[in-house]
């Protein structure tokens, strides 16, 4: 199976093949501030699952756990698009959202509750972390 994520102008892509071995709500404050939402929604493949394509820019940083987060971004719409993050080496995450796609698995844990809004419902099968990595 193959999807293709893209930015809000359609100039970077990414596309996968296979299904994510993980997906994750996170609710960190650099989720919140990277989304504009109360929390982000991550798919993470092995890195040969994924193709980029079109110009991006990195901006680089420290995750709430210190350790460093490699975002990928649109130069022209700034889209977050995709990332890589220490805590799971050998692997590309991608915005959910950037799918589009209402059909996508839906997330399987939900880290950083600590920052959770209050109001925010996730469904109750999911595995739930205040504040540590998402399972491996």
């Amino acid at each position: 199976m193959s999807r293709m994520a893209e930015c809000c102008c359609g100039s970077l892509r990414a596309e996968v093949s296979g299904d994510p071995i993980l997906v994750g709500a996170c609710h960190c404050e650099q989720c919140q501030r990277r989304t504009g939402s109360p929390f982000g929604v991550s798919a993470y493949f092995p890195a040969d699952q994924v193709r980029v394509s079109g110009s991006s820019k990195v901006f680089t940083r420290d995750g709430q756990d210190g350790r460093r987060v490699r975002m990928g971004f649109c130069p022209d719409c700034g889209s977050t698009v995709f990332w890589e993050a220490d805590f799971l080496p050998g692997h590309v995450a991608i915005a959910v959202g950037a799918f589009c796609d209402p059909a996508f698995p839906p997330p399987s844990f939900s880290i950083w509750e600590r920052t959770k809004h209050p109001w925010v419902t996730l469904a109750a099968e999911l595995q739930r972390r205040l504040d540590q990595d998402a399972p491996k």
